[in-house]
């Protein structure tokens, strides 16, 4: 493994990445991600390793301006109609993240969440569609809580080549640890490879994390349902509102499992490669496979992750809470 910042293993931690950058058969978006299956195909060991370097750099520089700009003032404004808000860091750190894409891999594509659609620069031919890269950028996941002071946010950067993410990337600006993932080479952090949680689930019910997107109504019966049974059947539910800290807990295996209805698009090619490289299975809530498309509606982005075996579990617990 060639060491790159935030994902250098601890005194005593071995972090030897196997083959890296295989496409797995199913990933996000418009992919799915069955239980921890990451079926490659047409990958060679050594690919994209130069993109995760450009993203861990990327990422942990976005980090560090908004680990020094959180205690300032600066402007924030509402963003759309559902109580989400963008400030002058997401702004910052986006620029910042989108220059660093642009300056190594201009003829990319890439997503931000607050420009939208980057074209590339013109190449000398134009790639075939499953062949089109495409950057996904987060420059700071969990606007709202920085706003209330709350430090629980991140960064988050993935690479989409034709449907599939190849390329995850999680930065945590407050403890400063990175958490990467290669299609098909496996995820990893500060202590090395991640496997998600060992642990059996506890008698009194699991440790899980909650997501929706902001469009979701308050009074949405769907979102209310869901929520009661998990409240009602877990030992915990977490509801950080930075949906990439959530999968980078699951992807450790600190929490036992991760639901989300309706959720964001921008950060979930990261965070979902995160948590499948880890050996995580991620279905739909009706149990069938995962579709997450980051440009379709978000009823597609309805999910929950977990171990393999804890996924009939957790599916049994929402059974009667979901519909079509």
């Amino acid at each position: 493994m060639v060491a790159t910042p935030g994902d250098v293993p601890t005194s005593g931690d071995a972090a030897t990445p196997g083959d890296e950058g295989n496409i797995p058969n199913g990933g996000l978006p418009n992919g799915t991600l069955r239980n921890g299956d990451r079926a490659h195909r047409a990958g060679s060991p050594g690919r994209f390793t130069a993109e995760r370097e450009l993203a861990v750099g990327a990422a942990r520089e976005a980090g560090a301006l908004l680990r020094a700009r959180f205690a300032d003032e600066y402007d924030v404004r509402a963003k759309g109609g559902h109580g989400d808000v963008v400030t002058e860091l997401d702004l910052m750190a986006e620029r910042m993240i989108v220059k660093r894409i642009r300056e190594r891999f201009p003829h990319d594509r890439i997503l931000a969440e607050e420009a939208g659609a980057i074209p590339a620069a013109r190449g000398p031919r134009t790639p075939q569609p499953d062949a089109v890269r495409t950057w996904l950028v987060d420059p700071l996941d969990g606007s709202n809580n920085v706003v209330i002071g709350l430090p629980a946010y991140g960064v988050g950067i993935a690479l989409c080549v034709g449907e599939q993410p190849v390329v995850g990337v999680v930065h945590d600006p407050v403890t400063d640890r990175t958490w990467t993932a290669l299609a098909g080479g496996g995820a990893y952090g500060p202590r090395g490879r991640l496997v998600g949680p060992s642990r059996h689930l506890s008698p009194a019910g699991p440790l899980l994390a909650w997501t929706q997107g902001h469009a979701v109504a308050r009074r949405d019966p769907v979102a209310r349902a869901l929520k009661q049974a998990l409240e009602a059947h877990s030992r915990r539910v977490l509801q950080l509102w930075a949906p990439l800290l959530a999968w980078a807990m699951l992807a450790r295996g600190d929490i036992d499992g991760f639901v989300g209805y309706r959720a964001e698009a921008i950060d979930l090619p990261a965070g979902a490669l995160l948590a499948a490289e880890a050996g995580l299975a991620i279905r739909a809530l009706d149990g069938g496979d995962f579709h997450g498309n980051v440009t379709g509606p978000d009823t597609d982005r309805s999910f929950v992750a977990a171990r393999p075996q804890d996924i009939p579990h957790l599916l049994r617990l929402l059974a009667r809470q979901t519909r079509a």
